[in-house]
């Protein structure tokens, strides 16, 4: 690592000789020192680990399926799903990005393992004796070791595990979140195709309907009132027609932005209905969620990269200890260049004390404190919120469930009712005008089916972006 040297740091390097002195009398010195370095060390905090030992709105009947957590999507059984989530995980520009960004992180963790490296440097210049008459060039190698003591090594590595770590939870959050946009809008696609084909019904029922109240009007045996009426519901259905295609092209650009492409019709069959799930679907919570939510292990990340930043901070109010050493040749440009002087090795150590600035060091050790404080409390309201996001998601999923449910039998009692209708109307005892009251009934059912279908779909697919997903492994901290 640089240093980073101001005008308040006073740095002491030992006189350079030829051949350097052991003295031992430095030896409790360097004793002092690893003690010191030893102390100086900052500790993560313990997290906890707090998860409800039973959730309130998990179904715990045995044998009820469970969608495994990183393939949650195939529960709908659709393969033109499956597909467009395949793509959208190996084409979507954000996952793209997060890939890269991932792929810089480590490059910089790689480097950051080198900070307390020796460097080896070789340079050439021209120096100038006080007296302005004579000329040096200089040629040779510096070399310069930081030690890394107080904690500063331990420190600085944490900051670094702790960011190509964040990059490797937000490119898994990024597929975890893509693949859930992408099952939504699809989701939202079907249902906008199969309700449009519903309400196209509607509009043909209602002119059936029209008809018949024109010749009811001729007949005399309706009034002008009630035409009217059945003209007006007519053209609400003829005006839902345009309306419902909006939709549709909604969802088909939402799809073209997430894959990353325009999609095509081989990607979207023209047949395909409303993905459903089975009945008994009822997913279980992951046991480990504070492992599997992205949100709550980036806040853990945040704790590490804060418990390093002060570790870096508590180093700074100690002395920097290195090792420089130089070996290099000086010729006089004035004299005879042709024999230069032999190069001379020298090296020694350097100390950076912070005496005059101490005070604005200890202020920056403080503040970084209170960030570690805080970044610790952020990560207990992470597992929080991720526990009530995971109760509020099973909870929306359960009542979702009971009123499709609904829906289903409410379906079936209109399509009984328009088979008893139909055959009533064969024998006699009802007309045309029945059959086509009782085909609005089992459509209007059939279309909030279809809205009451999608509204379990898209709460199952909440639920388990609320879930997570299994990360990756993670670089482990000094």
């Amino acid at each position: 690592m640089k240093s980073n040297r101001t005008d308040a740091d006073v740095s002491v390097a030992a006189p350079r000789s030829r051949f350097p002195s052991v003295s031992f009398t430095r030896f409790p010195i360097c004793v002092l020192m690893v003690v010191l370095a030893g102390c100086t060390h900052t500790t993560v905090p313990d997290l906890p680990k707090y998860v409800p030992g039973e959730w309130q709105h998990a179904d715990s009947r045995p044998g009820t399926p469970t969608p495994p957590l990183d393939t949650w999507w195939s529960a709908f059984e659709d393969p033109a799903l499956d597909q467009l989530i395949a793509a959208a995980q190996r084409d979507n520009l954000t996952v793209q990005m997060a890939a890269e960004k991932l792929k810089a992180a480590r490059h910089l963790h790689h480097r950051a393992r080198a900070d307390f490296w020796p460097n080896l440097n070789f340079r050439v210049y021209e120096e100038t004796a006080p007296g302005g008459q004579t000329g040096f060039l200089e040629m040779g190698f510096d070399t310069t070791w930081e030690l890394g003591l107080f904690g500063r090594s331990q420190a600085t590595g944490r900051i670094s595990a702790a960011d190509v770590n964040s990059a490797t939870i937000d490119a898994a959050a990024a597929r975890i979140s893509v693949s859930a946009e992408v099952a939504r809008t699809y989701v939202e696609l079907c249902t906008a195709r199969d309700r449009a084909q519903v309400i196209a019904e509607i509009a043909t029922s209602r002119g059936r309907q029209l008809e018949l109240a024109q010749t009811r009007l001729r007949l005399h045996l309706v009034s002008r009132s009630d035409v009217d009426r059945v003209h007006a519901e007519w053209e609400a259905a003829q005006r839902e027609i345009p309306e419902a295609a909006v939709p549709i092209a909604e969802a088909e650009a939402a799809l073209s932005v997430l894959l990353g492409r325009r999609v095509s019709d081989a990607d979207l069959p023209s047949t395909t209905a409303t993905p459903e799930l089975h009945a008994a679907v009822s997913p279980q919570p992951p046991a480990d969620l504070v492992r599997t939510r992205p949100e709550i292990r980036r806040a853990e990340q945040n704790v590490l990269r804060a418990a390093g930043e002060l570790g870096i901070a508590r180093a700074d109010l100690y002395p920097r200890f290195s090792i420089v050493g130089t070996l290099i040749s000086s010729t006089a440009l004035t004299g005879d260049i042709d024999h230069p002087n032999k190069a001379v090795p020298l090296i020694g150590p350097a100390v950076t004390l912070p005496l005059i600035d101490w005070h604005s060091r200890r202020a920056i050790a403080s503040a970084r404190e209170a960030a570690l404080t805080a970044a610790v409390l952020a990560y207990r309201e992470a597992v929080l919120e991720g526990v009530a996001e995971v109760e509020a998601a099973l909870a929306r999923f359960d009542a979702k469930t009971s009123v499709l449910a609904t829906a289903d039998e409410s379906v079936a009692t209109a399509g009984r009712t328009y088979e008893t209708t139909t055959a009533a109307r064969k024998i006699g005892v009802l007309d045309d005008s029945d059959i086509a009251t009782a085909k609005l009934a089992l459509l209007q059912a059939e279309l909030q089916r279809l809205q009451d279908r999608r509204d379990r779909a898209l709460a199952f697919i909440a639920m388990y972006k609320a879930f997570g997903g299994s990360l990756p492994p993670l670089v482990t901290p000094p």
